[in-house]
């Protein structure tokens, strides 16, 4: 059903779309009014992407597992901050978050490697949105730039191209989603910066993704879009849901139960740890393929809020 819907979504876009030449290269100087800002009409890219040339085996994130010492004392931190300045969770979930987004698309130095086109995008935030959708989470898409470089097209969490890339294209403040498509070595689909991590180094802010996860690429089982999802989730303070393996407390949402990690499809009744509750197989922050993602947790979502409500 999930990938009847993906299919019937990319149908209605294109049909709907105008054909429009490649856009030509944006360097990373450019500013928010000289970056290609989007219309209010569908748009749609002519030609085949690029071919791909990632490996065939994926590592699901690339987003760093902290210690139990360290979540303990985000959690900590959150707890005080909460606190002290009286947020109210449920009523910053009631008035909901709006996030703008820009895309950047880096591509190798020759831009024949690494294309992302505007449908893609465009079916990347409609899947963000789906996800979040009843969350009081949303995203708009406002800005995109192609950016041909190829050390940074090759770049790996925490490495100096990474730094470099992030240094020269990343745009906006706290609020502002920025997502980075490349092809990461080591078959990473990709990798996000945490909230907390923001004001120590406002640059890093944003999330990286492994082009061809983008709705309609070439990474199956991983090419529907919710890399994406799963990245965002870290981007908006979520764990991976089995953080921690077996141990309490995990991921430190009370209704996603402890366990070890999922891949493929696994079925409802799986239960890798042998306490109280199932796997969320079907969770977000769990490493299935996309097809099988589609929940976030209640408690997920107060987490979400939270972190939003303090950092973003």
């Amino acid at each position: 059903m999930k990938r009847f819907l993906m299919t019937l979504s990319i149908l209605l876009i294109s049909a709907g779309a105008f054909a429009q030449e490649e856009l030509p290269y944006v360097g990373p100087d450019m500013k928010p009014g000289e970056i290609g800002e989007l219309q209010l009409a569908p748009l749609m890219l002519t030609g085949e992407e690029a071919a791909d040339d990632v490996t065939s085996v994926y590592q699901r994130c690339g987003s760093p597992d902290l210690s139990e010492a360290e979540r303990a004392m985000v959690q900590e931190e959150m707890i005080a901050i909460m606190e002290a300045n009286d947020i109210d969770v449920n009523a910053a979930a009631e008035a909901g978050k709006n996030f703008p987004v820009i895309i950047n698309c880096i591509r190798n130095s020759s831009g024949t490697q690494g294309n992302v086109t505007l449908t893609q995008m465009s079916n990347q935030i409609s899947v963000l949105n789906s996800a979040f959708a009843g969350t009081g989470i949303s995203f708009t898409w406002r800005y995109y730039r192609y950016v041909n470089n190829s050390s940074w097209f090759t770049m790996t969490p925490g490495s100096s191209a990474e730094a470099s890339a992030k240094s020269a294209l990343h745009f906006g403040d706290n609020t502002w989603l920025n997502i980075y498509t490349a092809n990461p070595s080591g078959g990473l689909l990709g990798w996000a910066t945490f909230p907390w991590w923001y004001s120590g180094n406002p640059s890093d802010d944003g999330v990286v993704l492994l082009y061809s996860t983008l709705p309609g690429g070439s990474a199956s089982p991983f090419n529907l879009g919710d890399t994406g999802t799963h990245e965002v989730g870290h981007w908006l303070g979520l764990y991976h849901t089995f953080q921690g393996g077996c141990s309490n407390p995990n991921d430190y949402v009370s209704d996603t139960p402890a366990h070890n990690v999922n891949y493929g499809c696994p079925g409802s009744s799986t239960n890798t740890c042998s306490l109280p509750g199932n796997d969320p197989v079907n969770n977000y922050m769990n490493y299935v393929d996309d097809a099988c993602m589609f929940q976030f947790t209640s408690g997920q979502v107060t987490r979400m809020m939270s972190a939003i409500s303090i950092y973003r």
